[in-house]
């Protein structure tokens, strides 16, 4: 009989312990559902910010692609009429040039060489007739006249490659 009551007794402990044990597993499945519910909104969540701030990114970005291009075009526009008043007072300064005699224009493109302004009378000398390019050449200093030429030269190699 004590057999019988000892038995009784670890079956009910074993059934007991059983139970204690499959509602701890059962409430930690609840905990474990909960927790992935918890996350499952706390990324949805971050990922709809996610997707705001990326969209937000994009327009800014857009915005600034397309102030670029206007920038880019206002730049364009600029250079073409700075070049369009360059071309046109190195057009009326070869004209007044044409017209000077060779003694004076020379006399003017040695103190202009003298001051660094080489660039300034190759420029004019480019867009002068090739006749009052010969006859100036005779005025100016050796040294002058050398270097011009020496930048003639090399124009014209460079626009025959170009």
């Amino acid at each position: 009989m004590f057999n019988k009551i000892i038995i009784f007794l670890l079956f009910s402990t074993i059934l007991f312990c059983a139970d204690e044990t499959s509602s701890a597993l059962i409430k930690q499945r609840i905990e474990v559902k909960e927790l992935k519910k918890e996350l499952n909104s706390f990324y949805n969540q971050k990922e709809k910010e996610y997707q705001d701030r990326k969209k937000e990114l994009e327009t800014i970005l857009d915005q600034i692609k397309k102030e670029k291009a206007e920038i880019q075009a206002l730049h364009d526009k600029n250079l073409t009429i700075l070049q369009d008043m360059t071309e046109t007072v190195n057009s009326k300064t070869a004209k007044i040039y044409n017209s000077m005699k060779p003694k004076i224009s020379a006399s003017i493109f040695n103190e202009m060489i003298s001051e660094g302004r080489i660039e300034d009378v190759f420029d004019i000398i480019l867009k002068l007739k090739e006749k009052n390019v010969t006859l100036l050449m005779k005025y100016l200093s050796v040294p002058n006249a050398a270097e011009l030429t020496l930048m003639l030269e090399n124009f014209k190699v460079e626009n025959k490659k170009g």
